[in-house]
């Protein structure tokens, strides 16, 4: 039966002209690892990141407004030591209500936009 199988790719706006900044809080602070974006796509700036088996997209939008509400969900190995990481990194890391027993996090963006990290499942 035809169906949805997963999540290839989250995209998160930021303000026009923010590449280097997005690009050092999602590469540097929260150590993602950037994959090129097809040569079609870049004319319109941003990056693309690798999360895992999906990708989160980085992309400028003129009338930009910071999203509080949808967000990507990172799940973190070693949920304790990555907060304590980004806590080193100047990173606002909030403690959120745990869903499953997963300890949750907030962060924000250097634009506002809210992030989520989940506590990968221990097996």
């Amino acid at each position: 039966m035809p169906h949805i199988s997963g999540i290839d790719h989250v995209q998160v706006a930021i303000p026009p002209g923010a590449d280097d900044t997005a690009r050092a809080f999602y590469g540097g602070v929260l150590g993602l690892v950037e994959t090129p974006k097809p040569a079609p796509l870049n004319a319109s700036g941003g990056m693309w990141f690798v999360t895992g088996a999906g990708q989160l997209h980085i992309g400028s939008q003129v009338d930009f407004v910071a999203a509080k509400k949808a967000h990507p969900a990172f799940i973190v190995e070693d949920f304790e030591a990555y907060c304590a990481l980004l806590r080193e990194r100047g990173v606002d890391v909030r403690p959120e209500e745990g869903a499953y027993g997963r300890r949750r996090a907030g962060i924000e963006d250097p634009f506002g936009n809210r992030v989520e990290l989940i506590e990968a499942a221990r097996g």
